[in-house]
């Protein structure tokens, strides 16, 4: 069993180490593209569905600006605790326990809700429907969706810093049985297990099949890039299914079956590691998801790799004056 665990420890630090770094270059890059993609495309047609792809790319812009705060924040301390085997004391509790929670339940929300209504936009979006394509919304009134959803989860997630604090065993855990059911039941199961994955999976399949109706019917190329972002969206549905699953498991797992006052060893410690890297995993390989699936994406992050190493070149070549003073009393 010691072995085991030391085992479990490792394999936190590694593999926590290896996502944090890959993670963070793949958000901040992720930013990058989906800020050049989030600006409309001007044309004569306000209608036109070159105009509304930007919609999608808002909803992934706060995406990755969530997954990169979950990368910054909830993962170092992850790494720092289960790890390294830091104990949470009196004085450690705010930072690791209520304000990590609290950070990782907002932005895990806001992630999620994104994502789920990026998929919906791509459905709309990728509808033969006329009137199924025109519910798709303008980019004012996406930003403005966007900051209500990122109000609500902020409200809602203030309980977690009150009631989440340490435990007997220096881990944390929540103090309070109501609120403890409550964040099992709902938002375990529910907002991170039944919603997003039905509306994932439903709308999902409605826009793959669509996908294949333009693919057999459409001579128009300029819904090539619709039909990349959305095929980018199915592809970050299935890493979103398979990482937080298991951690929806991990939760009730030992929430029911776990002694909560011992701290957990042997294949227990095991699979609680195991979840907890699975749940970083979709934070983690978003932009490399998008980059192997889709040409557009791989395209654009070459242009901002040569255009900043341009620049860095020109800045570096500058001809820079010459700052030397002459003396008013020159010897001769």
């Amino acid at each position: 069993m010691l072995e085991l665990d030391i085992i479990s420890h490792q394999l936190m630090i590694i593999m926590g180490i290896i996502m944090y770094i890959f993670g963070f270059i793949g958000n901040i890059l992720n930013i990058c593209v989906f800020i050049k993609w989030s600006i409309p495309r001007r044309t004569a047609n306000e209608n036109n569905i070159n105009n509304r792809t930007g919609n999608s790319s808002l909803y992934l812009l706060t995406t990755s600006i969530a997954n990169l705060i979950l990368i910054i924040y909830p993962l170092l301390i992850r790494i720092y605790v289960d790890g390294y085997q830091h104990l949470v004391t009196e004085n450690s509790s705010l930072i690791l326990c209520k304000l990590r929670y609290y950070v990782l339940q907002t932005f895990l929300l806001i992630s999620l809700i994104c994502t789920c209504m990026a998929t919906f936009d791509r459905f709309l979006i990728t509808s033969r429907t006329v009137r199924l394509r025109q519910l798709s919304t303008t980019t004012k009134l996406t930003k403005k969706i966007i900051f209500i959803i990122v109000f609500l989860s902020a409200l809602h997630s203030i309980p977690m810093a009150i009631y989440y604090d340490r435990s007997s065993i220096g881990d944390c855990t929540i103090v309070s049985i109501i609120y403890s059911n409550y964040y099992l039941y709902f938002v375990i199961i529910c907002l991170y297990g039944i919603f997003p994955i039905c509306c994932l999976a439903i709308f999902g399949t409605l826009t793959y099949s669509q996908l294949q109706t333009l693919k057999r019917t459409n001579q128009n190329g300029n819904l090539n890039i619709v039909k990349q972002l959305s095929r980018m969206l199915l592809y970050q549905c299935i890493a979103l299914v398979f990482s937080y699953i298991p951690y929806c498991i991990e939760n009730v797992y030992f929430s029911k079956f776990v002694n909560k006052t011992i701290y957990p060893t042997g294949f227990n410690l095991l699979f609680h590691i195991l979840a907890i890297i699975l749940f970083y995993v979709n934070p983690f390989t978003s932009f490399y998801v998008f980059y192997i699936s889709t040409p557009n994406f791989r395209q654009q992050v070459k242009r901002i790799i040569l255009w900043q190493c341009h620049h860095n070149h020109r800045i570096n070549n500058q001809v820079r004056p010459l700052n030397t003073k002459i003396d008013a009393n020159p010897l001769y």
